[in-house]
């Protein structure tokens, strides 16, 4: 498999290591990316070994929330100017709270539903790439409730009212008082925004990325010349680190830096006299896991103008 010059731009960019260490991964790798990637943090050489995903795409998120109900939406554009345009702000304002009120989740079902000015939602977005003249698609849908306790929305860099590029749901059941849960799910809420949690609990956690982490730290642990046993109790060590750092539960509060959310959400109850439960969030961070090609636009006008 070969590779390009951007690819070595690209590894750089993706984990902070070297040029030379780069290209020599993407040679052992035979230029697959997502190896060179493991090959680097395995050797300590990936200063952003934690960036599992690259936000390239424009866009928008949108969150509505009814009751114990709430649902986070992603439409993608082509450039952020489609972000700031009204008719495509409305659009995703609109889908999103179709997708809330019409219970949908998935994209299909959500463009064959019903929109509010007529048509489909689907009629509606070929429209809008029409009229606006740039491609948009809708990514993804996902829904969280609770039978009795709030559902909180927060939205990090927002563009306007619930729209913006990270769109986060706090789901909380209890019996307490709706302003205390408001107050702790806004606080959580903040908190999965800037910690980017990849589940709820350890257990949650994606199958794959698990193993491909145990992979890294065998690698580490065989590079230590250390014994077997101790190699084996260094790769459960440091796949059980990883399973706390990125599940939501056991992260610690970035408001206090030394208190698991479990434990923030724990104290909250006592302090309200019932129990409070984080059954599930959304964290949608706009084109997270998309890889857009870079552009120079310099060029591309200058070829445009037939200047060399």
């Amino acid at each position: 498999m070969a590779y390009t010059a951007a690819d070595v731009k690209n590894l750089r960019e993706r984990t902070g290591a070297g040029m030379m260490d780069c290209k020599k991964a993407l040679d052992e790798s035979g230029g697959d990316f997502e190896a060179a990637v493991d090959a680097l943090r395995a050797r300590g050489l990936a200063a952003a070994a934690k960036k599992s995903s690259r936000t390239a795409a424009e866009g928008l998120v949108g969150v509505a929330v009814s009751g114990t109900k709430g649902v986070a939406v992603e439409v993608n554009s082509e450039t952020d100017f489609v972000a700031k345009n009204d008719q495509f702000q409305d659009f995703v304002r609109k889908a999103t709270e179709v997708a809330l009120y019409t219970g949908v989740s998935d994209v299909e079902a959500l463009k064959a539903a019903g929109y509010p000015d007529g048509g489909t939602v689907a009629d509606k977005l070929t429209n809008n790439v029409a009229t606006i003249g740039e491609n948009q698609q809708l990514r993804r849908i996902k829904h969280v409730s609770v039978s009795n306790g709030v559902v909180v929305p927060y939205m990090h860099n927002a563009a306007a009212t619930n729209l913006g590029k990270i769109g986060v749901l706090v789901a909380l059941e209890s019996e307490a008082a709706a302003d205390v849960l408001e107050a702790l799910g806004k606080q959580i809420a903040m908190h999965i925004a800037a910690a980017f949690p990849l589940a709820l609990n350890a257990d949650d956690l994606d199958a794959e990325l698990i193993a491909r982490e145990r992979k890294i730290a065998a690698e580490k642990a065989a590079e230590s010349g250390k014994p077997a046993e101790v190699q084996a109790k260094m790769v459960d060590g440091a796949v059980a680190k990883y399973a706390k750092e990125n599940a939501l539960l056991s992260q610690v509060f970035v408001m206090d830096n030394k208190t698991p959310i479990a434990q923030v959400v724990e104290q909250a109850g006592k302090a309200a006299g019932t129990k409070i439960t984080l059954v599930d969030y959304v964290r949608f961070q706009l084109g997270e896991g998309i890889e857009k090609e870079e552009t120079d636009f310099a060029a591309e006008v200058a070829a445009a103008a037939g200047i060399k």
